[in-house]
């Protein structure tokens, strides 16, 4: 059978939360009938700028159950399902596969991190893999999980039959060259931050899932059309545009400076859940600025 292939933008959904750091489900439906008219490829619910670490697991189970019910028809839907052990992380998934998701992006485990070698990386990822009733996506964000996987671990685990992919976050273009020369050829290799897609583009990479889609999707897949049609300038001028936004919303202002420029450019951030901060009044006057000199306002 022949695996998924990825092509596109992805977002990380952000969780929209009330004042009171409920849910705000509603937002979340409003994002995505919103988003289901920008040129994105599909959706993953529960990423890390999902706030996922702090849900419950009835709550992800409803904001998975309304992301399976409104994205528009076409678009393939991942859900981050990864846990700490392999028993727990395959029962999540397989929850996910029944409710209608297509693929799992699996977190490395990294509470015992220095335990968390290549060995058991690949066990860890095998044994998921085959316990799994949908595809699995390997999910590398080393600096949550101070974890990253090697290229002798991909070269390996490329090779299973039902895991398809991996999303790199770490931003290391050199990395994407070694995992590209050792992993499956219909392996997909994601980039998992704007500040690597063009250079990404240029080695064959077709797929990313970025922060930054969530408040600027149709920017995000421009560089990806201006690309594929040879307009090589375009493609660059745009990354160009749109990288210090990413560099804002993920790393010098965090989930509450994604939320906050979303909310600017008409979608419902909302607030975080504790233990993050929100915004200082000086962080939102900067994030508009970014934004307004990234000709997104």
């Amino acid at each position: 059978m022949a695996k998924v292939r990825l092509k596109g933008v992805i977002p990380p959904m952000m969780t929209p939360f009330k004042g009171n750091e409920d849910v705000d489900y509603d937002a979340h439906v409003e994002n995505l009938k919103r988003w289901n008219d920008t040129k994105l490829s599909g959706y993953l619910v529960l990423g890390s700028n999902s706030e996922t670490a702090y849900l419950n697991e009835k709550e992800k189970i409803r904001l998975v159950e309304l992301t399976v019910r409104h994205a528009r028809e076409g678009r393939f839907l991942l859900a981050g399902t990864g846990m700490e052990s392999v028993r727990e992380t395959i029962a999540f998934t397989n929850l996910a596969a029944d409710l209608g998701v297509q693929g799992a992006l699996v977190l490395t485990p990294s509470y015992y991190h220095g335990e968390m070698k290549d060995d058991a990386q690949i066990n860890f990822f095998t044994r998921v893999a085959d316990g799994s009733r949908i595809p699995i996506f390997i999910y590398n964000v080393t600096k949550f999980t101070h974890i990253n996987v090697s290229a002798n671990a991909v070269g390996v685990l490329s090779r299973h039959p039902n895991i398809v992919g991996i999303k790199d976050s770490t931003g290391n273009v050199p990395q994407l060259v070694d995992f590209k020369r050792v992993m499956a050829e219909d392996f997909n290799l994601m980039s998992g931050t704007v500040a690597s897609w063009f250079p990404a583009l240029t080695l064959g990479i077709t797929a990313g899932i970025f922060a930054v889609a969530n408040c600027a999707p149709d920017e995000c897949a421009a560089v990806q059309e201006a690309f594929e049609a040879g307009n090589m300038d375009e493609a660059r001028s745009i990354y160009e545009r749109i990288f210090p936004v990413n560099t804002a919303v993920t790393g010098t202002f965090g989930i509450a400076g994604l939320k906050y420029a979303s909310d600017l450019l008409g979608y419902r951030g909302g607030y975080v859940r504790g233990p993050l901060l929100p915004l200082a009044e000086e962080q939102k006057s900067q994030i508009r600025k970014i934004l307004e000199t990234a000709e997104l306002l």
